[in-house]
């Protein structure tokens, strides 16, 4: 099969998170060809090195811009006219009133599908940015619905920055419209679609699915819509923004599970947040995010002092606070502990991080060696092989992909009872309930103080996370839903006529050979058609 690969970040690379996972899943399924669409690559982007393997291409956004910048090339208002432009604007003006109007998210599909329509060929980005756009957004915001929302006077009603601010933000949302992806030598000669965690890589899946019939599957290794929405905690916008995009990314998730003939979470715990957002349960299969960790050695001997290893980022919900304050009761009991803290600080909470490490301070003033600050960049093992126990404090859950790194150094693991946690972690470790130092404080005591039971529940972590997240069953399973997903997909797809010599497997649909069609005719008695024609 020809399988196309949707991100929404730039070139990964065989050594990052996501690259990481491409390259493991194009090297298990060798008898399939593989092309990687990324949204935040632009033709100004280097090549990645070393790239993921077995790629028959990478292709990017075509603007110079990608999804951060702003479209080289095109003025701020222009380029569609004429029929098209009112078209645009009229799909553009559903699909505003789909995320702000109470009872208007049914709208959202047609008019996504109608809005990439009108904008093929050009253009669309530009009208966005326009003045235009910037009306439409005004008047949905003083809709009836809308003022009933924000109210008259309130501190979240509605200015002409906000309005500013959200054409901008939601013309980078749409861009992945404008991407030159969506030709008989692009996506439309796909066997399958691909989506790799969810988010703005799913609309190029929508659209071919929609306009070619190119089956979609949805890989969410963490719920991008549940990581939007706490991004915009922090966010620097004003509650209409921040309303306008959280709508934005739900209804395109709601669309994305509703569309899709296959989804797999990383986790049943991701599994019940789909389902809460709109996807069908018989569309779920739950497949653990390989990892090439599970087939290196554990972790090396011990340190010789009471050693504990943090891990998670440094902000509110990380839970290093907990951590400290735990660490403080703990160090009562055993005055010569160590604490280590791996994490990176996030944007916006360097005033936390300086707390943390004030805090860190006053728990031992008299041994700087008590509290150890590790490099962010340190890779994860290293750490791990510092320490005695690992702990994972935060408010929302570890991702499980860290815990089952964690668990295969061989070192028992300390975790609140939050997320995917008991899923991942089960019996092999101790779970606490979150932002409960005293908990914590006697979970971790109690593995530190007791050599025999850390070696045993650091083993049958090692094993459970092997077998949960090892690269082969994660690739077979893959094997299978493709298989799966293009043999049962209901909708007619054109023929394609493959060029002399080429490889063109599954390029008719099983029904081709051997369905009757209205007339009584064999299917393979029809025409061949170029891809995208009729």
């Amino acid at each position: 099969m020809r399988i196309a690969l949707l991100t929404e970040s730039a070139f990964p690379t065989a050594r990052s998170v996501e690259g990481g996972w491409c390259d493991r899943l194009t090297r298990g399924l060798p008898e399939h060809d593989f092309e990687l669409y990324a949204l935040g690559a632009t033709r100004r982007d280097p090549m990645p090195e070393p790239l993921p393997a077995r790629l028959l291409s990478l292709r990017h956004s075509g603007s110079t811009g990608g999804l951060s910048g702003r479209p080289a090339g095109s003025p701020l208002a222009g380029g569609l006219h004429g029929p098209r432009r009112r078209r645009a604007l009229a799909a553009y003006r559903e699909l505003v009133a789909a995320l702000v109007e109470p009872g208007g998210a049914e709208g959202f599909g047609p008019a996504l599908y109608a809005l990439a329509e009108a904008g093929r060929g050009g253009g669309l980005p530009a009208l966005l940015r326009s003045g235009a756009a910037l009306a439409v957004v005004e008047a949905a915001w003083r809709s009836p619905g809308a003022r009933g929302t924000f109210g008259p006077g309130s501190v979240g009603e509605p200015l002409v920055r906000d309005a500013l601010v959200a054409v901008d933000l939601l013309e980078r949302c749409l861009r992945p419209l404008s991407a030159p992806w969506y030709g008989p030598d692009a996506l439309a000669s796909a066997d399958l679609c691909h989506a790799v965690d969810g988010g703005l890589g799913v609309l190029p899946g929508l659209i071919a699915a929609h306009d070619h019939g190119i089956p979609l599957i949805i890989t969410e290794h963490s719920l991008h819509l549940r990581e939007r929405a706490r991004g915009y905690r922090a966010a620097p916008y004003r509650w209409p923004v921040r309303a306008l995009l959280l709508a934005f990314f739900r209804l395109l998730a709601r669309e994305g599970y509703q569309q899709a003939g296959l989804i797999t979470p990383g986790s049943a715990f991701d599994r019940r947040w789909q389902i809460h957002c709109g996807a069908d349960p018989a569309a779920i299969r739950v497949v653990y995010q390989g990892t090439a960790r599970a087939e290196e050695p554990a972790a090396g001997a011990e340190p010789p002092v009471p050693t504990l290893g943090w891990s998670g980022p440094v902000e509110p919900y990380g839970g290093l606070a907990t951590m400290l304050r735990a660490f403080a009761e703990l160090r009562g009991q055993l005055p010569r502990a160590v604490l280590r803290i791996h994490g990176e600080v996030p944007p916006g909470a360097g005033a936390y991080h300086r707390r943390c490490r004030e805090l860190a301070r006053l728990i031992a003033p008299h041994d700087p060696h008590a509290v150890v600050f590790e490099d962010a960049a340190a890779e994860p093992s290293a750490v791990h092989g510092r320490a005695g126990v690992l702990v994972f404090s935060g408010s929302n859950g570890a991702s499980p992909r860290l815990l089952a790194e964690a668990m295969l150094s061989g070192r028992p693991v300390v975790a609140t009872d939050t997320g995917a946690a008991r899923e991942v972690v089960g019996p092999t470790g101790l779970l606490v309930p979150a932002e409960d130092p005293r908990a914590l404080a006697a979970a971790c005591a109690a593995l530190l103080g007791d050599p025999e039971r850390r070696s045993r529940l650091g083993n049958a972590g090692r094993l459970r996370a092997q077998e949960l997240y090892a690269v082969e069953p994660a690739a077979t399973a893959f094997r299978g839903l493709y298989l799966e997903l293009v043999s049962g997909w209901p909708g007619p797809r054109p023929v394609r006529v493959p060029a002399p010599g080429s490889r063109q497997p599954f390029a008719r649909p099983a029904d081709y050979w051997v369905a009757a069609d209205a007339h009584g005719a064999r299917a393979r008695d029809a025409v061949p058609v170029e891809a995208g024609a009729g």
